[in-house]
């Protein structure tokens, strides 16, 4: 009788059964391919990723544990094993408590646990899990030990010599305490930090993609490695990458901060069509922001309702639209940043712009000082209107002939135009060859870039081209 007692005693003291822990994992690995979210595998209109009706939970228990193996679950006609006995006691057990589902823990939100009085709160929860385990700590580490666990914990790195003599020869209570600041504030802590989130961010110096061409996204990447070092709080590390340029009188940094969602890959391809990848930039920014600050794969949802996490295919375009609105092209130049961008020099460039903007002010004044007298010693030297010196022509050659690789080289300032420019060729030629060069300035043969005059079968031909594949123009 005692011992029956006791029995009953324990079985009393049960804890409850653990959804999360014990039940989920089962009905993860063993049902949800038939009965969970995807109704393309679902049978029997029966799932179990939520609350079926109670009529359907009375049943479960009986399935998994009859002898018929045309009846039992998971099917073993499509080669599927039993539940373990534990298994089976598991849901047995959680069934009879009342099948309590609970959502993802990743949903529930996190409430502050009551901390135990003492000097550490981290080291009394475990000191208060040891005890309840029968457990005794382990003694204090020595201070070379300790000072290495949390130098490699902090920075990635060891001590150094000088920095474990010191930390040896200070016999103050808070040596330690002042290690842990003094590593908290130094750039390799910082450097440590950023790499994390760098790559969560998807940072790089490169396009991506097939050319992979360079842009410049460190001053970004120096404003991530400056929040580290100042412990800027992550409610502001947050709002400044989303929105720094929405904030009342967004400072530059702010404004680099957004640079977050400048790190998706673009790209140069000749042929591609320029609306397809600028929604890709875009999903890449949704998919993104998912990832980082919400911890679910929200990319499924691009194509169907998400089979696993809870996002549907619309709220993944209501999140879409959000990062639909800014004025960008799908297709960009192979190298260099792509508009829209800011102008961002760090404190020593503006330093050096404010200097050479002050010389040029000088230089200006000193101009406008002398252009009056300037312009009424020129005018005595103006041509007749409508006659042209022939000095005014970047090139001009009044005549020759010119065989097989011959002609006249100019120089590539001469003969160099911007796209703003204005710009006349003129040529009379007696050609022998109905295919030539009368006037060439190429400089990238692979895009075809550059200007010129040429002969194709006997027409001319105007070539001005910045890339041939899709920024062009031959007449």
């Amino acid at each position: 009788m005692r011992a029956l007692s006791l029995l009953l005693g324990l079985a009393a003291a049960a804890p409850a059964v653990d959804f999360q822990r014990e039940v989920r994992p089962i009905l993860s690995d063993r049902c949800y391919f038939c009965h969970g979210p995807d109704s393309s595998n679902r049978q029997a209109n029966l799932r179990l990723d939520r609350r079926p009706e109670d009529g359907a939970l009375a049943k479960i228990v009986d399935r998994i544990t009859t002898s018929n193996r045309a009846r039992r679950m998971p099917p073993a006609y499509l080669g599927h094993d039993a539940l373990k006995p534990q298994e089976v006691e598991i849901l047995r057990r959680w069934i009879a408590e009342g099948a309590q589902y609970e959502t993802h823990w990743s949903f529930v939100p996190p409430r502050k646990a009551p901390v135990p009085p003492g000097v550490n709160p981290v080291d009394h929860f475990v000191l208060r899990r040891l005890e309840r385990e029968g457990l005794r700590p382990a003694p204090p580490a020595p201070k070379p030990v300790l000072l290495r666990r949390v130098t490699l914990d902090l920075t990635g790195l060891p001590p150094s010599l000088a920095e474990l003599d010191a930390f040896l020869a200070d016999s103050s209570p808070d040596a330690y305490q002042r290690a842990v600041e003094r590593l908290l504030s130094s750039d390799r802590y910082a450097e440590r930090m950023a790499i994390r989130w760098m790559e969560a961010a998807r940072y790089a110096d490169t396009n991506g993609y097939q050319t992979d061409g360079e842009r410049s996204m460190w001053r970004w990447r120096d404003w991530v490695l400056e929040a580290f070092r100042k412990n800027m709080p992550f409610d502001q590390f947050t709002v400044e990458q989303l929105a720094g340029d929405l904030l009342p009188g967004a400072t530059r940094d702010q404004i680099i901060a957004t640079g977050f969602h400048r790190n998706h890959r673009t790209s140069a391809e000749g042929g591609i069509i320029d609306e397809e990848f600028r929604v890709e930039y875009v999903a890449d920014r949704t998919e993104t922001t998912a990832t980082v600050w919400l911890g679910l794969t929200a990319g499924c949802a691009r194509c169907h309702d998400h089979k696993y996490d809870p996002i549907t295919q619309k709220e993944f375009y209501q999140l879409f639209s959000f990062f639909n609105q800014v004025p960008e092209k799908g297709f960009v130049y192979n190298f260099g940043n792509e508009e829209p961008y800011i102008k961002a020099p760090t404190p020593e460039q503006e330093a050096r712009l404010a200097e050479l903007e002050a010389k040029l002010a000088q230089a200006r004044a000193r101009w406008d000082a002398l252009e009056p007298s300037v312009a009424r010693a020129a005018s005595k030297f103006q041509p007749p209107s409508g006659w042209l010196p022939e000095q005014a022509l970047v090139l001009r050659h009044p005549g020759g002939v010119f065989q097989g690789g011959e002609g006249i080289d100019a120089g590539h300032e001469k003969t160099r135009l911007d796209y703003l420019d204005a710009f006349t060729f003129a040529a009379t030629v007696n050609a022998a060859d109905p295919d030539g060069a009368i006037l060439s300035k190429s400089e990238d043969y692979w895009e075809g870039t550059g200007h010129g005059l040429y002969l194709v079968g006997g027409k001319l031909r105007l070539h001005i081209v910045f890339r041939w594949t899709d920024l062009g123009l031959r007449l």
